[in-house]
């Protein structure tokens, strides 16, 4: 059952705190598990924003913990296949399958790679948050690719400090509506919760994380265009807002814009557009090139992953519409 929320303001004695900590003190009988589950949920928001754990409020901050579904969410171990890239005793590299949803959380208890992860090696239960165990990063339920995993807690501390400081990198390939009007470029713009729609991110006026997202146009196909992106920063659905609001939103992602693809299309090339989007079972983003320094020594490591079925099937819809040769992106 839904307990009604917990709520309170921030005072003297706990501004500029960390969040957990603030929580811990306040609420010590709330085991540290259970309120490392609420964040997991997005149960805790200061201001109506859900935070995370390191998320550090000023007095008079109004915070909010919602228990439901606190002690009942549990990553229990499944037997999904998984696309190893690369693994040791420190670490795995895992090549997502699109549709998969990384961690468990209320609307998806089961069938994430937390799950596979946990029946690929049980010992990940004792690295990191209990609903997230190992993961470092994350990628949108829709969104393919590369993913690290840290299969001990001294791994995911490093590797989470490599995130942090950029040492940790990613290299998107995205299929966008229009033409850009500089090849290559830096989209901006602060991310935070949509002011209207909470199940949505946006670039505010005020407020909101500093966000970054290099682009570059690799390939040219009339209405939509192949790019490179790589992450500055890594706010949720960083790629996808801040491509959307600049008017390029990412081809079969319709939480952000992809409908307005008729203002782009020339009405010869509608059939063509409109077979693409048929080809596109899901927003085309694919996680392809991942780097980073291994925990243990140091060493940098370079990962790529190719891209998968349905992306490659759209880009050859596409091609072939336009009376050009298949290629490889």
């Amino acid at each position: 059952m839904t307990e009604d929320p917990i709520v309170f303001e921030v005072d003297t004695s706990e501004a500029g705190q960390r969040l957990d900590r603030i929580l811990a003190g306040r609420f010590p009988e709330v085991s540290r598990s259970q309120v490392q589950r609420a964040f997991a949920a997005e149960q805790v928001t200061v201001d109506g924003q859900p935070r995370p754990k390191s998320y550090k409020p000023l007095e008079g901050c109004t915070v909010s913990l919602t228990p439901f579904q606190v002690t009942s969410l549990d990553a229990q171990p499944e037997d999904i296949p998984l696309s190893i890239i690369y693994e040791d005793e420190h670490l795995l590299v895992v090549n997502k399958a699109p549709n998969m949803v990384v961690h468990p959380a209320p609307g998806h208890p089961g069938g994430t790679l937390v799950n596979a992860l946990l029946h690929h090696n049980k010992a990940l239960a004792d690295t990191g948050d209990p609903l997230r165990p190992g993961i470092v990063h994350r990628l949108d339920k829709e969104t393919s690719g590369l993913l690290v995993v840290a299969r001990s807690a001294e791994a995911h501390r490093t590797l989470a400090a490599q995130l942090k400081d950029r040492t940790l990198g990613r290299i998107y390939l995205a299929l966008s509506w229009g033409d850009w009007r500089e090849p290559e470029g830096i989209l901006r713009g602060n991310l935070g919760r949509h002011l209207r729609d909470r199940q949505r991110q946006a670039v505010l006026p005020r407020g909101g994380r500093e966000a970054a997202t290099r682009y570059k146009v690799i390939e040219e196909l009339s209405f939509v265009q192949l790019c490179q992106v790589q992450l500055e920063t890594g706010r949720t659905h960083q790629i996808r807002v801040h491509f959307a609001h600049h008017g390029h939103p990412v081809v079969g992602d319709p939480l952000y814009g992809d409908d307005r693809r008729g203002r782009n299309v020339r009405p010869v090339d509608r059939q063509a557009a409109a077979r693409l989007v048929a080809a596109a079972p899901r927003q085309l983003l694919h996680a392809a090139e991942l780097h980073l320094l291994h925990p243990a020594d140091g060493k940098l490591m370079e990962f790529q992953a190719p891209l998968p079925d349905d992306f490659t099937h759209a880009l050859d819809q596409l091609r072939k519409d336009l009376g050009r040769d298949s290629t490889p992106a």
